[in-house]
C-alpha cells in the first residue's frame, strides 16, 4: 500500500498510510478553499503544528467524533482536553521530541512562528513534523519563516517537503526557494497560500522557479487533489 497525500486547502492535508488516516491542521468548515467539511473527514490521527484558528479550528470536533489520536505540543494538548477530547487520545510532544505511532514515527521540528489559541490562551511553541511513513520521509514545515536548521533536516534525506509560500504570515516564494535548497527533497508541495487575497500567490510561477533553481520536483495540487508517494 502506497502513501497518499491529499491537499484539503490552506495547510490542511489528509495522509493515508499503513491503513491509517492522518489529518494535518484541520481547517475545513470555515475555509473558503476546503473541498470537504469536517463531518465528512475520516481520521485515525490528527497532527497539529500550532494553535492558530486556521490550523486547529475543527480539531476537537473531528477527534471527538472519530476517536482519533491527536498529536500536538503540550499546551495545545491540554487545551484540547478542555474542548472535550479524551485524555487518552492526546499525545503531547514538544520540539525535538519524537513518538512511535501506528503509522510510523513522528518527530516535532522547529518552526519560527507564533501560536496563540482561538480563545486567546497560550498555544506553546509552533512546530512542524518529520514523518517516517512506510519507507518515505515527509517534512511538514508548518507555518514558519526560513531558518538555517532546515539544512539539518535535509541531511536526513527527504522524499517530500510541504512548505508555506503565502508570505505575510509565513515565508514567501523567495525564501521557500532557499528552504528547498537546504532541505533538498525529492518533491515539494506548496501550501498556506490562495486562501484569502493577502496570501495569494502564483503557484505555477513558483513551480517554474523551483525547477530552475533547485533539484526538487514541484507538485502543485488543487484542493482535493492527491499525490501518491
Amino acid at each position: 500500500m502506497s502513501t497518499e497525500l491529499t491537499w484539503l486547502g490552506h495547510s490542511c492535508f489528509a495522509i493515508c498510510t499503513e491503513g491509517c488516516n492522518l489529518l494535518v491542521d484541520p481547517f475545513l468548515d470555515d475555509s473558503p478553499t476546503a473541498p470537504l467539511k469536517a463531518d465528512e473527514i475520516a481520521a485515525d490521527f490528527v497532527l497539529l503544528t500550532h494553535g492558530h484558528f486556521d490550523h486547529v479550528a475543527d480539531a476537537a470536533a473531528i477527534a471527538t467524533r472519530t476517536g482519533a489520536t491527536v498529536v500536538a505540543n503540550f499546551e495545545i494538548g491540554e487545551w484540547l482536553k478542555g474542548q472535550g477530547v479524551a485524555e487518552e487520545n492526546v499525545v503531547a510532544m514538544n520540539t525535538g521530541g519524537s513518538a512511535e505511532l501506528a503509522f510510523g514515527r513522528a518527530k516535532m521540528t522547529l518552526a519560527h512562528h507564533s501560536s496563540g489559541l482561538p480563545d486567546g490562551s497560550y498555544g506553546g511553541s509552533a512546530g512542524g513534523y518529520i514523518l517516517d511513513l512506510k519507507g518515505k520521509r515527509v517534512y511538514l514545515a508548518g507555518d514558519t519563516s526560513l531558518f538555517l536548521d532546515m539544512k539539518l533536516y535535509g541531511m536526513t534525506g527527504l522524499d517530500l517537503a510541504v512548505l508555506p509560500i503565502g508570505d505575510l504570515f509565513t515565508m514567501g516564494p523567495d525564501d521557500s526557494i532557499e528552504a528547498i535548497k537546504m532541505l533538498n527533497p525529492r518533491q515539494v508541495v506548496p501550501c498556506h497560500y490562495g486562501t484569502w487575497p493577502p496570501i495569494s500567490q502564483d503557484a505555477s510561477a513558483w513551480a517554474d522557479r523551483v525547477r530552475s533553481h533547485t533539484a526538487a520536483e514541484p507538485v502543485v495540487l488543487a484542493p482535493g487533489e492527491k499525490l501518491r508517494l
